[in-house]
């Protein structure tokens, strides 16, 4: 069957394309829609964290020199020189009476704690405690101390020399120990005089020739 051109262009003129793009491309509604509320200044939830910190216990407040002073004579009835464990140390121009009793292991110097009395410098507190550690008497013996003379490092080191002493008439057998840690020496290292036309005892002053 034979189809004419002219039948064919006929029938595609009588067709009509409608071509209407939309201004708004991919727009898309929705029924019922409510726009979401989105705004950067929306409160946002803080969280409050409350902490209590719980209070240290207060140190135990140290004896007031009164009454160390009523403790020290109630102990040592007639004095430092009538107790039978009695020592003295020397060390420059300090010197220590230590009297040794059984006890819990306090220091008290010249009526006062040991901590106190020589201002919680750790070394010199080691000073003290030296004889007693070697011997494994810490807690066993309270000390009482009266020191005179010299700065506060010869005090301590006179103390350790008295204590040393004190400990050898508790025990002969103390000896041995306490002579190997060098307890029992007594140091004669004393400061050298000042020398006639130096400015010290060997410092000299400047030599000019003219």
């Amino acid at each position: 069957m034979a189809i004419s051109l002219a039948s064919l262009t006929s029938s595609f003129a009588s067709l009509s394309f409608s071509s209407q793009i939309s201004q708004k491309p991919y727009a898309i509604s929705f029924a019922n829609s409510k726009p979401f509320p989105l705004s950067l200044t929306s409160k946002i939830p803080t969280l409050v964290v409350s902490a209590s910190v719980a209070e240290a216990p207060a140190p135990p407040e140290l004896e007031t020199r009164e009454e160390l002073l009523k403790l020290v004579k109630s102990r040592l009835p007639g004095g430092f020189a009538a107790q039978p464990i009695f020592g003295t140390g020397r060390r420059k121009s300090a010197s220590a009476r230590v009297v040794l009793q059984e006890g819990s292991g306090k220091i008290i110097i010249n009526y006062r704690d040991a901590k106190e009395y020589l201002q919680g410098n750790p070394l010199w507190i080691q000073y003290v405690k030296t004889p007693l550690a070697t011997l494994g008497y810490e807690a066993s013996y309270d000390i009482f101390v009266k020191v005179e003379g010299g700065g506060l490092s010869g005090q301590a080191q006179a103390i350790s020399l008295g204590i040393a002493r004190a400990l050898l008439k508790i025990s002969e057998s103390h000896r041995k120990p306490l002579r190997e840690e060098g307890l029992l020496t007594r140091d004669a290292r004393v400061v050298e005089r000042k020398k006639v036309g130096l400015k010290k005892a060997r410092k000299r002053p400047q030599f000019s020739k003219r």
